[in-house]
C-alpha cells in the first residue's frame, strides 16, 4: 500500500515537473517567417545571468546553409549566420514577457528592441515581437522537442 503510493507521488511530482519545464521561453525553437510561413531557422534561447539570450543554431532555409552577415557592419561582417547571438540581455518583467533592447536580425543587420513571451493558450508558440519606433512585428516561433 505505501509502495504504491510512493510510485503515485513520484508520478505525480514528475508529470508537474515536466509540464513546468514546458512553460519555459528557454529552449529550442524554429523560427516561421510572418510573411511566408515557412521555417526559416532554429534559435537557441538560454538564461545567462539571469537575463535571455539566443542565438541562431541552425539554418532551415534551402541555399542559405553557410550564409555569412554580408550586410552587418564592424565584427559581424561576413560572420557567420549559424552560432550568431541574436537576442541579448532581455530583463523578465513581472507579465512574465522578456523584454530588451537587442534582437538582431542578420539578414537586414538591423536591431531592433524586443517582447518575447509564451503563447499563453499554447506553451509550445513562442510569440517574438521586434520594435522600431513605433512599428512592430510579430512572429511565432515553435518549440522544437528534444
Amino acid at each position: 500500500m505505501i509502495n504504491r503510493t510512493v510510485q503515485l507521488s513520484i508520478l505525480f511530482l514528475l508529470s508537474i515537473s515536466i509540464n513546468v519545464s514546458a512553460q519555459s521561453v528557454f529552449g529550442t525553437w524554429k523560427t516561421i517567417d510572418d510573411r511566408t510561413g515557412l521555417p526559416k531557422g532554429i534559435i537557441e534561447i538560454y538564461k545567462k545571468n539571469g537575463l535571455m539570450y539566443g542565438k541562431v543554431v541552425k539554418i532551415l532555409e534551402k541555399g542559405k546553409e553557410g550564409v555569412t552577415c554580408v550586410k552587418c557592419d564592424g565584427e559581424l561582417k561576413d560572420q557567420p549566420v549559424e552560432g550568431m547571438e541574436i537576442i541579448t540581455a532581455g530583463e523578465k518583467h513581472d507579465d512574465g514577457e522578456w523584454k530588451g533592447k537587442r534582437l538582431f536580425d542578420p539578414e537586414q543587420a538591423m536591431t531592433f528592441r524586443f517582447k518575447i513571451w509564451l503563447n499563453p493558450e499554447n506553451s509550445n508558440e513562442l510569440k517574438v515581437r521586434g520594435y522600431l519606433a513605433f512599428i512592430y512585428r510579430t512572429q511565432t516561433w515553435l518549440r522544437v522537442e528534444g
